[in-house]
């Protein structure tokens, strides 16, 4: 006889999913007045518009190392509108005026051709040292990204130059980390593949999707490539791509979502992939035919010349896919013993759900991450390994840097979502004493076009969410002993 309580389970489960009353009042005290606030922005410009006035904003420094720094900025037609509320391009040249002084602005970098999306390399920068830049297109100073929802700052590591309308701004660029370099590895997840809305997850207080403009490849596909192809720009040597690879599982676009990343290298021996809770189907057999795992389960450890990758199924359950994120028991005992084996060894873990979601705009559901219970066990793996440095997470589709306090060893990296806005990977640099982990945009004219119009996901408040709140938290070095890592052969 069933129960009447175990007969509405599936309805409670389903229920767990969105937000609590307390993270719904919370976000919604953050969001009400920025709403209002660009709804007045927006009747502003509109009325003080003239033909000949050219608008440069959405300014964020993305990249920054020891010795060099990406800037992009957009500008448009002020008075115009593309239907959502965004000015129509405006196609001019744009350059970065900068130098070691606010007052002395010295040097130049420009782009090679006009464009309305504006994407500026600084190169041969020294390390440890503030410099002070501004943005211009046509002399008209490009504005930051306004981060108030989460007291952040888009275009440098220090306050300098806000309140001043162009800046100039400022940043300092770190040291590189110690020792010398042994590889890179290109980070990713949620590339989608078979989605055609972008801002339709459940639980959040979104106004409507943003879709593709018509006659333009679909965004999954196109922001895919132009992620290969930067990777491989930027001298990755290894890919790991964190699930949600298509966006319901299908055979058809999880087969496309491989002829892309071939584009890469082999599969097993260049890069590596995990499965989401979108890559689900009544049988996973889509998702393993498409990226087949020698030893069986979806979960694996490899050996790369001295670095241990492991990659985790976090969805190893039944469920709608909204529910957190699990490992099974078999998966999380496989899991530990692995680590006890070599303790020392230098790893990276990666997964599609995170072990954690701290300092969302948006309300945070069980969803947002792995099982309470199972990240906890994690970490307390974690704090029994030294070897392990990093754990790369997707799921969330923001650029976060977290640090636990009982593993403080192991940095936990959320990358954004490789399908929209920011778009693009994050590029770890593995050091014989340390590491770094920079995000890069696609520079592809096509995925950058895109980028801009999906930062209008969530009424445009997705910047708030997905850019990450510092330049930290998509840009980082940290010491840790890597020495037992002999590097990469160089692909052909």
């Amino acid at each position: 006889m069933r129960c009447c309580f175990s007969a509405h389970l599936p309805a409670l489960a389903a229920l767990s999913a969105f937000p609590g009353p307390c993270e719904v009042l919370r976000s919604g005290a953050r969001l009400a007045p920025a709403l209002l606030r660009s709804a007045s922005a927006a009747v502003r410009r509109a009325a003080s518009a003239h033909p000949d006035d050219l608008t440069a904003v959405n300014l964020e420094l993305v990249t920054l190392t020891e010795d060099r720094a990406v800037i992009t900025w957009y500008t448009g037609i002020p008075g115009t509108n593309d239907g959502m509320g965004h000015p129509l391009p405006a196609i001019t040249e744009g350059e970065v005026v900068y130098g070691t002084h606010p007052a002395h602005l010295n040097r130049t970098a420009s782009e090679g051709r006009p464009t309305a999306h504006h994407q500026v390399e600084l190169t041969d920068l020294e390390p440890g040292q503030t410099y002070y830049y501004q943005a211009r297109s046509r002399g008209v100073a490009a504005t930051p990204t306004p981060l108030h929802l989460v007291r952040g700052n888009a275009v440098g590591t220090s306050t300098f130059g806000f309140g001043s309308g162009g800046g100039p701004y400022s940043f300092t660029t770190p040291q590189p980390p110690p020792g010398r370099h042994l590889l890179s590895v290109a980070l990713c997840n949620d590339l989608h593949l078979g989605e055609t809305t972008a801002g339709l997850v459940g639980g959040l207080p979104l106004l409507r999707g943003v879709v593709q403009q018509p006659g333009r490849a679909p965004y999954p596909e196109l922001m895919s490539r132009a992620l290969v192809e930067e990777a491989r720009r930027r001298g990755a040597d290894l890919l790991l791509a964190g699930g949600d690879i298509s966006a319901g599982g299908a055979a058809h676009d999880l087969g496309e979502a491989r002829r892309i990343l071939d584009g890469f290298g082999a599969h097993g021996q260049d890069y590596f992939v995990v499965r989401g809770n979108h890559d689900r189907s009544h049988d996973n057999s889509a998702f393993r035919t498409a990226f087949p795992v020698a030893d069986g389960p979806g979960y694996f450890a490899r050996d790369l010349g001295g670095l241990r990758i492991i990659g985790l199924d976090t969805y190893a359950k039944s469920g709608n896919g909204a529910d957190a994120g699990g490992l099974g028991a078999e998966q999380l005992s496989w899991f530990r013993a692995t680590l006890r084996q070599a303790p020392d060894q230098p790893t990276v873990v990666f997964g599609h759900h995170p072990l954690t979601v701290r300092d969302s705009v948006f309300p945070v559901t069980r969803g947002q991450q792995l099982d309470r219970r199972q990240a906890r066990a994690l970490v307390d793996a974690y704090a029994a390994a030294p070897g392990v440095f990093l754990h790369h997470a997707g799921h969330t589709h923001r650029n976060k840097r977290t640090v636990l306090v009982r593993a403080p060893h192991v940095t936990h990296q959320e990358v954004a979502a490789a399908k929209e806005y920011p778009g693009g990977f994050t590029l770890l640099r593995i050091h014989s004493g340390g590491y770094a982990l920079n995000h890069y945009k696609a520079g592809d004219m096509a995925a950058r076009q895109w980028g801009e119009r999906s930062r209008r996901v969530a009424a445009g408040l997705w910047p708030h969410h997905a850019l990450g709140r510092s330049v930290t938290d998509r840009n980082s070095v940290r010491a840790h002993d890597l020495s037992g890592v002999a590097g990469f052969a160089v692909r052909e």
